[in-house]
C-alpha cells in the first residue's frame, strides 16, 4: 500500500513538473542569484553580469538553464511556440577587430560536448556541423566572417539549424519604428543591445529582432523565416547561450534574459540590470597628476635633453584634431600608429600611386592587422567636417565585394585613409602589366559579377545612396581568393533615398566619365553605371577605355567593340590573353551589356539591379538592334574643355596623359568634395 502511494505521488509530481515545463516562464534581470549551469570559461560576476568569455584565447563558454524544457507533447509531434528576449554586449580589446560572437541556443544537452571555440562559436565542430542529427537551433550574433560557412559579412545575425551555414542571415541592425528606415548596428561596439526571438508553433514561423537597449522592440523584425522546428526539437531540450574566443581578446556579456513557453517573454526591467564594466583606460589618480609635475621640475636639470627630444617627436606626429571629430570615435587612427605600421611610409612598402596620392602597405602595431594606407592632400575650404562624416559613414558599409574602409587620420595638410589590405593588388595589374599569372574568363566573370553586386548594394542596398564616382579596374582589388572588391571611396558621395545629389564638380577618370557628368558636374547612379560599362569592356577586352598613345585609329575601346558588333564579330574584341576556354554566350553578354551601359542617354542605361539580373541570366538582355544604338550615342566624352576640371589618372600605376591633357589629369581629392 505504501509503495502504491509513493508511486501515485511520483506520477503526480511528474505530471505537475511536465505541465509547468510546458508553461515555463523565467526572467533574470541580472544573474546574481540565477541558478544556471555554467561550463568552460563562463562565470557570473559579483555585480550580476553573465560573463561568457574572459581574457583567454581559443576557449568557449556556455550558460544553460539547468532543467530540461518540454518543447512537445508526447502524443503530438508539433513543437510548441516559444518566446525569448535577452540583452547582451560584446566588448573587444581592439577598436577595429573582434573575437567571435554569441549565440542563443536550444540543444539536446547542456554543455554541447565536442564543440570547438573560434568560428564554431562553441556550438559545433568541423565534423558535425550541418548534421541533421545535431538537433540544435541557434540564433548567432557573429562578428567574424567565416567563408567556410558562407557568412555574409563580419557583423551579422543568423538563424542556424544543425549547423553554422545560416538558414537566413542579415547585417546587424534594426528598422526604426519612427520612419521604418534600416539603422545599422555594430555588434562589438561595447554597447548593450536587445534581441527578441519568437517561434510560432502554429504558423511554423521564426522571427528575430535586434535593437539598441533603449529603443524598444521594432515592429518589423530583422529576420523572418518560415520553418517547422518540429523535426529539430526533441520533446525535452535545454535552453541557454554559447560563445567563444579566437585570437583577439573579446568579452561577451549578458545583462538579462527572459524566456516563455507558449506565450510572450516578459519584458526586462532596464533599471535592475547590472552595469557593464568601463571600457577604456582608467582615470589617472590625483597622486599621479599632482606628483608628476613635481618630479618633472625636480629632474629638469638632468632631463632637459630628453624633454627636447620628446617635443620634437610630438611635433613630428602632431595631428589635426578638432572638437567635432571626437564624435567619430574608433574610426580615427593615430598618426603615430600608421607611421609605425608603414615603417615611416618608406618607398619599399609603396603599393601604388596616382592622381589622388600614394598607397602604402602596413601592419598595425597593436592588432597586427594588414592594412593599406592612402595619403592624400586636403584643403580646409572643402568643409572637412562633412567630408570626415561621410568617410565614417562609408566605413560602416559591409559587403563582401567592397574593400572595407577602416578609418582615417588627419595630420597637417594630409588626410590618411586606412583600408583592409588586399594581397593580390589591383585588377589592372593582371590586365595590363603582363604578370606571370593571367586571369582566365571564369575568374574575370566572377570579378565582374562581384563588382556589380557591390555597386547594387551601394545604390540600393544601404540606408543611403552611395555614388562611388570612380569605378575602374585600378580601383577593383583582388583578395586572397581572387574575388573582386571595389575600393577607393575617395570620390564617393552619399545622399538620402528619394533626393537628388548636389555635387557640382567633375571628378573621376577620363574614359569612364559619363557625358552628362562633364556637362552638369553631378555624379549619379547613372554615371556609376556608365563607368561600370567602360569597366566591363576593359575587363573583357584587356584594354583601357582610352589609349592616348595608340598608333591605330581604334584608340577608344567602346568604338572598337561597337564596330566589331556591327560586323557581327563582337568576339574579335575579346582579350586574346584569356585564352579560348570560355563560354561564348557569357562573353557576348558582358560585351553587349558594356555597350548598353555606355549609352550617352542616362535614362537608356540599365540600373545596377537590372545589371545584376542580366549577369545572373535572370533577365534577358534586350536586343541592341531594337534599341537603335549608334556609334555617336556610345562615344566617350572627348578631352576638349577638361582643363578646368579635376581628373584622375586612368590607373594607379599609369603614366600621365599626353601633353594635351596632362594638366587636366592633375587632381586633388578636395576638388571633388
Amino acid at each position: 500500500m505504501l509503495v502504491l502511494i509513493k508511486l501515485i505521488l511520483l506520477v503526480v509530481s511528474a505530471l505537475v513538473s511536465f505541465a509547468s515545463s510546458q508553461d515555463l516562464s523565467i526572467t533574470y534581470n541580472g544573474f546574481r542569484s540565477a541558478n544556471l549551469s555554467l561550463d568552460g570559461i563562463a562565470e557570473v560576476t559579483p555585480n550580476g553580469l553573465l560573463k561568457l568569455t574572459n581574457a583567454t584565447r581559443q576557449e568557449k563558454g556556455h550558460a544553460f538553464f539547468p532543467n530540461p524544457v518540454s518543447f512537445k507533447n508526447p502524443p503530438n509531434s508539433s513543437a510548441f511556440s516559444f518566446s525569448t528576449t535577452f540583452i547582451f554586449a560584446i566588448v573587444s580589446e581592439d577598436p577595429i577587430l573582434c573575437g567571435h560572437g554569441i549565440a542563443f541556443v536550444i540543444a539536446p544537452t547542456k554543455g554541447l560536448p565536442g564543440a570547438l571555440p573560434s568560428q564554431y562559436l562553441g556550438l559545433f565542430n568541423g565534423t558535425n556541423t550541418g548534421n541533421d542529427t545535431n538537433h540544435v537551433f541557434a540564433v548567432e550574433l557573429d562578428t567574424i566572417q567565416s567563408k567556410e560557412f558562407n557568412d555574409i559579412n563580419d557583423n551579422h545575425v543568423g538563424i542556424d539549424i544543425n549547423g553554422l551555414n545560416s538558414k537566413q542571415a542579415k547585417p546587424a541592425g534594426y528598422y526604426s519604428n519612427d520612419n521604418g528606415i534600416f539603422q545599422n548596428l555594430t555588434l562589438f561596439s561595447g554597447k548593450a543591445m536587445q534581441v527578441w526571438v519568437d517561434y510560432d508553433g502554429t504558423a511554423k514561423h521564426i522571427s528575430v529582432t535586434l535593437a539598441p537597449i533603449r529603443a524598444g522592440e521594432p515592429s518589423k523584425p530583422l529576420l523572418s523565416l518560415t520553418y517547422d522546428l518540429s523535426s529539430v526539437l526533441h520533446e525535452t531540450m535545454y535552453i541557454g547561450f554559447s560563445s567563444s574566443t579566437g585570437s583577439v581578446l573579446t568579452f561577451h556579456y549578458l545583462l538579462g534574459w527572459s524566456f516563455k513557453m507558449n506565450g510572450v517573454a516578459q519584458g526586462l526591467d532596464l533599471s535592475q540590470l547590472p552595469k557593464l564594466p568601463r571600457v577604456g583606460h582608467k582615470k589617472k589618480s590625483k597622486a599621479l597628476t599632482i606628483g608628476l609635475p613635481i618630479i618633472l621640475i625636480a629632474s629638469l636639470s638632468i632631463g632637459i635633453s630628453g624633454v627636447i627630444y620628446r617635443v620634437r617627436i610630438k611635433k613630428k606626429f602632431t595631428e589635426v584634431l578638432e572638437e567635432w571629430e571626437r564624435e567619430f570615435g574608433p574610426h580615427r587612427f593615430k598618426y603615430k600608429d600608421l607611421y609605425i605600421a608603414t615603417k615611416g611610409f618608406r618607398d619599399k612598402g609603396l603599393l601604388g600611386r596616382g592622381g589622388f596620392g600614394r598607397v602604402y602597405h602596413g601592419v598595425l602595431p597593436s592588432s597586427k592587422l594588414e592594412v593599406a594606407v592612402k595619403r592624400v592632400s586636403h584643403e580646409s575650404r572643402q568643409g572637412m567636417k562633412q567630408f570626415v562624416a561621410e568617410i565614417v559613414s562609408i566605413g560602416r558599409l559591409r559587403h563582401r565585394n567592397l574593400v572595407p574602409l577602416l578609418g582615417y587620420c588627419r595630420r597637417k595638410d594630409e588626410l590618411l585613409l586606412v583600408y583592409e589590405y588586399m594581397p593580390n593588388g589591383s585588377l589592372d595589374r593582371f590586365l595590363y602589366q603582363q604578370p606571370e599569372y593571367t586571369l582566365n574568363w571564369n575568374q574575370r566573370f566572377r570579378v565582374i559579377r562581384g563588382v556589380a553586386s557591390g555597386l547594387f548594394y551601394l545604390h540600393e542596398g544601404w540606408e543611403q545612396i552611395v555614388i562611388h564616382g570612380d569605378v575602374k579596374a585600378s580601383n577593383v582589388l583582388l583578395d586572397s581568393e581572387l574575388n573582386g572588391r571595389l575600393g577607393d571611396f575617395g570620390l564617393a558621395r552619399l545622399y538620402d533615398h528619394g533626393t537628388d545629389p548636389q555635387t557640382t564638380h567633375v571628378v573621376g577618370t577620363l574614359g569612364y566619365l559619363a557625358p552628362e557628368h562633364t556637362r552638369t558636374g553631378k555624379a549619379t547612379t547613372r554615371t556609376d553605371v556608365y563607368a561600370f560599362g567602360a569597366f566591363l569592356l576593359e575587363v573583357v577586352c584587356g584594354r583601357r577605355p582610352i589609349e592616348p598613345h595608340s598608333p591605330t585609329e581604334d584608340d577608344i575601346l567602346v568604338d572598337r567593340v561597337f564596330s566589331c558588333w556591327k560586323k557581327g564579330q563582337i568576339l574579335e574584341a575579346a582579350d586574346a590573353n584569356m585564352g579560348l576556354d570560355y563560354v561564348k554566350e557569357e562573353v557576348e553578354l558582358v560585351m553587349k551589356l558594356g555597350l548598353l551601359c555606355s549609352q550617352s542617354e542616362p535614362t537608356a542605361r540599365p540600373s545596377m539591379r537590372q545589371v545584376v539580373l542580366y549577369l545572373d541570366s535572370a533577365l534577358a538582355l534586350p536586343d541592341l538592334q531594337s534599341l537603335g544604338i549608334s556609334a555617336t550615342g556610345l562615344s566617350f566624352a572627348s578631352q576638349e574643355g577638361f582643363s578646368d576640371f579635376n581628373l584622375s589618372y586612368p590607373s594607379s600605376m599609369d603614366k600621365p596623359f599626353s601633353h594635351a591633357s596632362s594638366s587636366a589629369a592633375e587632381s586633388l581629392l578636395s576638388g571633388g568634395r
